[in-house]
């Protein structure tokens, strides 16, 4: 049962509990005592406060995954495994938890928090299936010699997530590293540290070994100290483009396996012949679903000659969006004010806003609040046309043909997603074979891809090889072991023997 249940089932503010780092089994206040509050961003409220941890605190992390290491490697696949299966069951037993706790750390709505708890249990589901990926090939390459793999764990793994996901994001790392064997220490946005303090309860609960599971809570000095140390083999990141680079560049100087996914400008080419009402809705959808908050959001439409019944639909809907129930808010005041930023700059430059969302509010709820906006006729030489504004803002681009618009596709650093919306296959063939992104979707918005394939981009969205979930998030967590071998000698012995 957990130590810190979340009471609260509305959107009414609720005052949480102070959250600190879980080492070794414990909770644990960081070394100099430090926090930092951690605010409801749909109320501007103070919920907590969080650990502020540095170098010190990351090395006792590190002590208490060695210290667990041989006990969870010499475990066996198939009992390791038992743990996911049980952390699957407390999730959906405390779903409705779960995610309103994610709505008030995030702002999300409930419908949108619960999603993506469920996301998360999906990816704990495909973790129940590793061991039927670990057991590797073998063959006889030769008369009386056999050659075989075994997929061995790293050894002490890290993961440094983001704000917008604070449940789902770890769930791409945990199952894979800790069935393969691995040790783990995560670090959380210091924004919403709740999710993953509720994840070690719950991974606690379903059986997992103390030291097994690190939790190390802080700013830029417990990153730094991540990509710093020495003992720590593997690391993944997601986050924005500029940290990822970082990251990527720093902990690789140690000799680490790094995987470092970076930000993201996803384009949705509309032609003429794709079918209206799907289309609007998808794009909307897609574009502030998570108050745009996803690297998978639709940031720029390209919209490929007449199809302004589309864009009228999409202005429509976007209308009559309630903010609130239909969006939550975005992170924090900052946030807020960047993004009206960006609407404030394509304006001054000559683009048209079809539906502004500058100045929003929502009664009795005064936190950090942007509407939904449209801005047609920017160029993708405007900041709001090619820069990440990660907040509820799709740019419009117009252009004559699909080839300039895969042209723009192609022009953008980013390759996190695309899309294409036609009814045309001809024509959704051409454009995904050309896309300059890692995801791609026909008539879809978000184009996801559910487990067991894999989640990352291309381009300046990630850095390192391999994707962060399904089958590639395995192989990345482990390595390959090559055996070959020979118990006697073959009476036919050829060269190859």
């Amino acid at each position: 049962m957990s130590q810190f249940p979340f009471a609260k089932r509305d959107y009414e503010f609720q005052k949480y509990v102070d959250c600190h780092n879980w080492i070794g089994g414990q909770w644990v206040p960081s070394t100099s005592g430090k926090t930092i509050d951690v605010v409801n961003p749909r109320h501007g409220q103070v919920m907590g406060t969080v650990s502020w941890s540095g170098s010190e605190d990351v090395a006792k992390a590190v002590e208490a995954a060695r210290a667990a290491l041989p006990g969870w490697k010499a475990t066996p696949w198939k009992e390791r495994v038992q743990v996911l299966f049980r952390v699957k069951q407390i999730m959906e037993e405390n779903l409705d938890e779960l995610s309103w706790l994610l709505s008030h750390e995030n702002g999300k709505t409930i419908a949108q928090a619960c999603g993506s708890v469920l996301k998360g249990i999906e990816c704990v589901e495909f973790g129940t299936s590793l061991p039927n990926m670990a057991g590797g090939d073998q063959l006889d390459v030769s008369r009386g010699i056999n050659c075989k793999v075994t997929h061995e764990p790293e050894g002490i793994c890290a993961g440094i997530v983001p704000f917008n996901f604070p449940t789902m994001v770890p769930l791409w790392m945990l199952p894979q590293a800790l069935v393969s064997g691995n040790v783990f220490v995560l670090k959380p946005s210091e924004q919403v540290p709740y999710g993953s303090m509720r994840l070690a309860e719950i991974f606690k609960e379903a059986g997992l070994p103390d030291g097994v599971l690190n939790i190390v809570n802080g700013g830029k000095e417990s990153v730094e100290a991540l990509c710093d140390h020495p003992e720590i083999r593997a690391l993944a990141f997601v986050g924005s483009t500029r940290v990822a680079k970082l990251v990527y560049e720093r902990s690789a100087k140690t000799g680490k396996k790094v995987l470092a996914l970076g930000g993201a400008k996803n384009h949705l080419v509309v032609v003429p012949d794709a079918e209206p009402e799907l289309t609007a809705s998808t794009v909307v959808a897609s574009a502030y679903g998570c108050a745009g908050q996803r690297c998978m959001a639709a940031a720029v439409m390209i919209a490929v000659g007449d199809v302004d019944h589309i864009v009228e639909k999409m202005v429509e809907k976007a209308n009559t969006m309630e903010l609130g129930q239909d969006m939550g808010s975005v992170i924090n005041p900052e946030s807020a004010s960047r993004i009206e930023g960006y609407i404030n700059d394509a304006e001054k430059r000559g683009a048209k806003i079809l539906v502004d969302g500058r100045g929003a509010k929502v009664n009795g709820h005064e936190g950090s609040w942007v509407g939904p906006t449209i801005i047609d006729n920017v160029t993708p030489d405007m900041p709001a046309g090619y820069e990440e504004i990660f907040g509820p803002v799709l740019s419009i681009i117009r252009v004559k043909t699909l080839d300039e618009a895969i042209k723009v596709e192609n022009g953008n650093p980013y390759g996190n997603a695309a899309a294409i919306f036609t009814t045309n296959g001809g024509v959704a063939r051409y454009a995904t074979d050309r896309f300059q992104a890692g995801m791609c979707g026909v008539n879809i918005g978000v184009p996801v891809p559910r487990e067991p394939f894999a989640f990352g981009g291309w381009n300046h969205s990630k850095f390192g090889a391999g994707d962060v979930t399904g089958n590639d998030g395995f192989r990345f967590w482990t390595r390959p072991r090559k055996v070959t071998q020979r118990w006697e000698m073959a009476t036919d012995a050829t060269w190859m023997s």
